[in-house]
């Protein structure tokens, strides 16, 4: 892993692979560098402080809306790994994030099976297998892919998926699949609300966790290499469309587990689940928020979705419009999200390892 650690330290070289700008020096004023590293955790833990006791304070239908927002921030988590982390801009995560909705969806009006412990595993391992075939398909060609032929076949994946589920009979076409029953927990229904928002945030947390620990891993070390310079990386021998490929395939699940939260919590699932529309949507999340960084994605989620309710409720005509606005006001002003407001461009590449003794030296 030196290769990869000499191409994250030498982000002067080339551009970012996310945003096209240059990087900046990788040489930063030590005492700045020294205070970068404790704002992230900051951040995290403010924000898991407000989530921790939102139900408190929020009314019955806000504590519904928020469970909602924690799940699809689980869902903005998954792209912004593969978005974020590995480059690869996916226009189709909705697919695996509606396959999954659909799939526990069958599984409890078929079989009713409608058991925590075997719904949520069951939507992972589906988001997991389809993009494990849509991934092997689009990246583990002869030829590395291009990220317009990975956007436009994503896309594709997601619009055949949609079209798909319209018209098919056994699917519920149009309608979707409604009245999906309650999760269940031995014989305890698990319904919307408190139960469901801390378990939904549980979950939420775990998989942020994991996540964190995935892109600060060794193979983590891979992707920021990949990130900002995709070509140094092959150029050392690495083999980054299996790398995409993997993290690829997270992401697929955790969008899965999202996709499995998200339907049993609404009651139903329908075809736009798995459509363009809803695969934008994520885009602009983590847009909004910062992508590559894990907690812009969830900040992202929540001022989206928050702005979205609020402007809905007060101007009900042109409530699209002034979001519309507002979010393209920040991707000018703010090309890597809020969140760039308080975390700095090396934070977000990440450190690996001790810092050099020069520059341990130099700190105030």
């Amino acid at each position: 892993m030196v290769a990869a650690k000499q191409a994250v330290a030498e982000l002067s070289e080339g551009p970012d692979v996310v945003t096209g700008e240059s990087a900046p020096a990788a040489k930063l004023p030590a005492g700045r560098a020294t205070a970068g590293r404790k704002v992230l955790p900051i951040v995290e833990g403010l924000v898991l402080l407000i989530a921790l006791v939102l139900p408190l304070v929020l009314q019955d239908y806000l504590t519904v809306f928020a469970t909602r927002v924690v799940i699809l921030a689980l869902f903005a988590l998954s792209f912004d790994l593969v978005w974020g982390y590995a480059g690869i801009m996916s226009f189709g995560q909705a697919l695996f994030f509606g396959s999954a909705g659909y799939g526990v969806a069958l599984l409890a009006r078929d079989l009713n099976v409608t058991s925590i412990f075997l719904i949520l595993p069951a939507g992972t391992l589906i988001g997991l297998t389809a993009a494990l075939l849509l991934g092997g398909f689009l990246l583990l060609g002869r030829h590395p892919s291009s990220v317009i032929f990975v956007s436009l076949g994503t896309l594709t994946g997601s619009y055949a998926a949609d079209r798909l589920a319209r018209g098919w009979y056994y699917l519920g076409g149009q309608n979707g699949i409604p009245s999906i029953p309650s999760l269940t927990l031995g014989s305890t229904e698990i319904s919307e609300g408190p139960v469901y928002y801390y378990m939904a945030l549980g979950i939420l947390v775990v998989v942020y966790l994991l996540c964190r620990f995935l892109v600060r891993s060794q193979f983590g070390l891979g992707l920021a290499g990949l990130r900002e310079n995709e070509q140094r990386i092959a150029f050392f021998g690495y083999k980054a469309q299996h790398l995409k490929a993997i993290v690829f395939a997270v992401g697929g699940a955790i969008a899965g587990l999202a996709g499995s939260l998200y339907a049993f919590h609404e009651g139903f699932v329908w075809p736009n689940m798995l459509g363009v529309v809803f695969s934008t949507q994520v885009v602009l999340y983590v847009l909004f928020g910062g992508s590559g960084t894990l907690i812009g994605a969830v900040i992202g989620t929540v001022i989206v979705e928050g702005v979205s309710f609020w402007l809905s409720d007060n101007y009900r005509d042109v409530w699209p419009i002034i979001l519309g606005v507002l979010l393209l006001l920040v991707i000018m002003f703010r090309p890597l999200g809020l969140i760039s407001l308080v975390l700095g461009e090396r934070e977000r590449v990440g450190r690996f390892g001790k810092a050099p003794k020069e520059t341990r030296n130099a700190a105030p």
